[in-house]
């Protein structure tokens, strides 16, 4: 079967301005992520959804209608969504006999999926059972990864990558002390689980300029195992870890850096032929009258010099 794809032209400048801010930019915004159940839920998967979503606002959507999804067969119903409501990632909730409490979580590129991972919610502490459990909107979190278990697998490797793309928000490039509100810590134990914690960072008076800083668990306590994967090839995540020429930092030759930080380069210079040299024209370097006067005296001395000196040659000869 053809799928012929229809070609969206903008017929008016509103229509033509959505079109271009859903074309690729060269610097892209905090991704947009998607939750959504599949054929049945538990309400310990409901429950943490809704706080992730929490975690995630305003850059997610949640859908409340169950969906007749088998994403590891069929990910087209998946990749609709996505592109539908315009979202980069995407949180799958489903419930079953033979895998009961289920969370996929996902990404796509150009609308289609790139890769995804299957986990089994073993745990779940919710934000409402904590104490702390309130944070501004739109807190961009501190992410700590404990444990080398995270770079030892593939499919770690690509769960840590997933798991920074669904929290990371704007490009920081300096951090302020009192910015720091929030902390979620990821931590891969050597039998395999997958424990995540949130923090509220609450800074008190220490007597001195450095304030002390406590730690004060605010939930969701989430305790996670894994299941199947679904990993792209090569020759895709090359595709799609690709920079924009824009960004590109160009390499400049001859430019070297000591071992004090102080930069060094060289140039070359090609040979200066000064007599070649033009120079304005001004009356500061005109000849005065009295330089003329010299000039030509010195001209018919030197005239006069050289007719003699013939004369004294065709006597002698």
């Amino acid at each position: 079967m053809v799928v012929i794809q229809r070609v969206v032209k903008a017929t008016t400048r509103k229509g033509k301005k959505v079109l271009l801010k859903k074309e690729p930019q060269v610097v892209e915004g905090p991704k947009k992520a998607l939750f959504f159940q599949g054929r049945r839920s538990s309400e310990k998967l409901r429950r943490l959804a809704k706080d992730l979503y929490d975690l995630k606002k305003p850059e997610a959507q949640m859908l409340n209608k169950k969906n007749d999804i088998t994403i590891f067969e069929n990910a087209t119903p998946v990749e609709a969504f996505c592109k539908k409501y315009e979202s980069s990632l995407f949180v799958m909730s489903s419930h079953s006999k033979k895998r009961p409490d289920n969370l996929v979580i996902g990404r796509m590129f150009n609308y289609s999926l790139l890769d995804m991972v299957e986990l089994h919610v073993e745990a779940a502490e919710f934000m409402k059972d904590f104490a702390c459990s309130k944070i501004a909107l739109g807190t961009k979190p501190c992410l700590v990864f404990n444990g080398p278990a995270w770079e030892e697998t593939e499919v770690l490797k690509h769960l840590k990558s997933l798991f920074i793309d669904m929290f990371h928000r704007e490009e920081v490039n300096s951090v302020r002390l009192q910015g720091l509100e929030h902390t979620i810590s990821f931590t891969a134990t050597p039998e395999g689980k997958i424990l995540i914690r949130s923090y509220k960072v609450m800074m008190k008076k220490s007597g001195c300029r450095v304030p002390r800083v406590e730690l004060e668990e605010m939930g969701p306590r989430i305790d996670l195992t894994l299941r199947r994967s679904k990993l792209p090839s090569e020759d895709l995540m090359k595709e799609a870890l690709r920079k924009p020429k824009e960004l590109k930092v160009s390499k400049k030759k001859n430019i070297s850096v000591d071992g004090l930080g102080t930069t060094h380069g060289r140039i070359h210079v090609g040979k200066q032929e000064i007599n070649k040299i033009q120079t304005r024209k001004m009356k500061g370097l005109k000849k005065t009258t009295d330089e003329k006067k010299l000039k030509r005296a010195a001209k018919r001395t030197t005239d006069n010099n050289n007719v003699n000196n013939k004369v004294k040659k065709q006597k002698l000869g």
